[in-house]
Order: C-alpha cells, then sequence, then structure tokens
C-alpha cells in the first residue's frame, strides 16, 4: 500500500537499489515552486538551481547508490505523430524550456547518468531502465522517483514502486489499488477511458474516474469489458449509456491507451549496473556552478555510498 517513504526502506531487502528521477518533474517543481534567480549573466536559472538541490538532497540519502535521470529534451515525441491533439511545448514558460540544456549538463556534472529523450518521452526511459533493472537478481528494489500517475503503470508489487519525495510517499502494488481503484498493468486502460489533460487527450464520453474504476476493477482491460453492459455483472450508473459511448469510441480509446502506455525498449546505452553513483565530476561541478552563482551546491556534495555490490 503507499507508505511513508521512512517506512519502506525499513523494509527493503539487502541488494542495491536502483533510483530513476523524473527530471521534467522535477525542473517543472523547481521553476514553478521557488521564486525566480538569475545567473551572473542575467540568464534565468532558478529552476536548474532548484533541480540541483533536489538531487543533491535525494544523493544524500542512506542506500542511494545507483541513480539515472531522464529529461524531455524536447516535449513532443513520437505520440505526436499518433494523435494531433498531443501535447507540446506550447504554453511551456521560454525562461523554463530554455533550462532544459542546462539542467541536463547539471546533472552530468553531478555525475548522474542522463537520458535526454527525443523520439521517445522522460516516461518511456524510466518504464525502460525499471524493466531492466527488475530483472536483475541483485537489485533489491527500483525506485521511481516521480508522483506521475502515468508512471504507475511500472510498478510490480514491491520490487518496482513510485515514491511522491516532496509528500514522502512510496507506491507499491497494493498502493497503486488503493490510489486508483485498478492495479498498475491497468492504468493505461484507466486513463484512456478518463482521459489525461496534461497530456493532451479527452477519453471518452460520459465515462469518468468512478465509472471506469469500476469496470476495470472487475474486467481488467478493455477488451475484457462485454460490448453489451446487460452483460456487466458491476453495477453502475448509466451503464447502457456508458457502454454506447465504448463502442463508439472503441478506435479512439484504443488509440488513447496507446499514448498511455509506456514503452520499455527505449534504446539507452547505459546497463543498470552502470548508474553506479560514483561522485560529482568536481571540475565541470564549480564551474557550472560558477556559472549559475551558487557555489553552496558544491559544498553539499556527499561521498558516494560504497558497498560490495
Amino acid at each position: 500500500m503507499a507508505t511513508c517513504w521512512a517506512s519502506a526502506k525499513r523494509c527493503r531487502g539487502s541488494g542495491l537499489n536502483v533510483h530513476l528521477v523524473d527530471g521534467t518533474y522535477e525542473l517543472f517543481r523547481a521553476h514553478f515552486g521557488a521564486p525566480p534567480q538569475t545567473s551572473p549573466a542575467g540568464v534565468e536559472v532558478g529552476a536548474t538551481l532548484g533541480l540541483m538541490r533536489s538531487l543533491v538532497s535525494l544523493l544524500r540519502e542512506d542506500g542511494v547508490t545507483h541513480v539515472g535521470c531522464a529529461f524531455d529534451h524536447v516535449i513532443e515525441s513520437f505520440r505526436n505523430e499518433l494523435y494531433a491533439g498531443y501535447k507540446t511545448s506550447e504554453g511551456v514558460p521560454e525562461e523554463l524550456l530554455a533550462q532544459f540544456p542546462l539542467a541536463e549538463r547539471a546533472t552530468r556534472a553531478l555525475g548522474i547518468v542522463t537520458w535526454p529523450m527525443v523520439e521517445f518521452e522522460a516516461d518511456d526511459a524510466l518504464a525502460t531502465a525499471a524493466a531492466r533493472a527488475a530483472e536483475l537478481h541483485e537489485v533489491a528494489q527500483v525506485v521511481i522517483c516521480s508522483p506521475d500517475k502515468d508512471l504507475t503503470q511500472c510498478v510490480r508489487g514491491s520490487r518496482v514502486v513510485c515514491l511522491d519525495r516532496r509528500r514522502r510517499i512510496v507506491y507499491d502494488d497494493p498502493g497503486v489499488i488503493q490510489k486508483f481503484g485498478v492495479p498498475p498493468t491497468s492504468i493505461p486502460d484507466w486513463l484512456a477511458l478518463v482521459g489525461d489533460a496534461a497530456d493532451g487527450y479527452p477519453g471518452v464520453p460520459r465515462w469518468g474516474e468512478r465509472s471506469a474504476t469500476t469496470l476495470l476493477a472487475r474486467y481488467r482491460h478493455l477488451e475484457e469489458i462485454p460490448e453489451d453492459a446487460a452483460r456487466w455483472d458491476v453495477t453502475v450508473r448509466g451503464a447502457a449509456a456508458l457502454a454506447q459511448s465504448l463502442r463508439e469510441h472503441k478506435n479512439d480509446v484504443l488509440l488513447y491507451r496507446r499514448l498511455a502506455t509506456l514503452r520499455v525498449d527505449v534504446p539507452l546505452v547505459e546497463q543498470p549496473d552502470a548508474l553506479r553513483w560514483n561522485g560529482a565530476h568536481g571540475a565541470d561541478l564549480a564551474a557550472l556552478c560558477e556559472e549559475l552563482g551558487d557555489d553552496q551546491i558544491v559544498e553539499r556534495i556527499p561521498q558516494p555510498h560504497r558497498s560490495d555490490l
């Protein structure tokens, strides 16, 4: 179930832990959650500095030994070719968009493996890295550091979990069910029915979270929901209208599910064992911090956690 992060860490088994960071989310959160800050050259760098402080805080935590970070180098991806209404960079503040390359430089200077996505999305990179790491017997747990509901489809028991770092809550398999009413494997179907305003697809008319949860908790996937509401063995208000809408929008909902389904075949060069954090790149980090106008980050960098794994 959803538990506090401190309790979840105490329940870990032996082995290494892989932390995968949603860099795009962290950068957005830093931009909108902290006051603006300009560099000595007069360039807005507040989001990048906020991201760096957040990552340093993560690196200082016990058990953080292997880390990867993914960014949407460009907001658009292959999904824009599938659906014209899919999210774009339109509406994203220019001063935030301009910091994506800077943020990628920052994570590399911190010594963190960095994946800037162009054809795919950052979420696809995180899903791929999580799937790879979960296959290794020496990995005790994969922690996807993001509150993004799309990424909850990656959760597998307590082996692959999602962590909301701001709220310090971890979501394992029961936690996803508690939050959404459906298991992780049904999340793409759920999103297809209810829609995702952030990603730009509307869902199926008449369907809402309650109806989607009720039907998918029983049938798991779109194909398993009987077309005739008379065959549904769960009670849903307006069942006949819901079934009719689903029939009329069958092609649409299958497309929305494809948009919502994260890819696990992104061609990442690094294997999980290459994610070991061996410390920051001192000269690069010092030069970058001077450019950004902040020398406190260098002083807060911890020593790498060492283990025999």
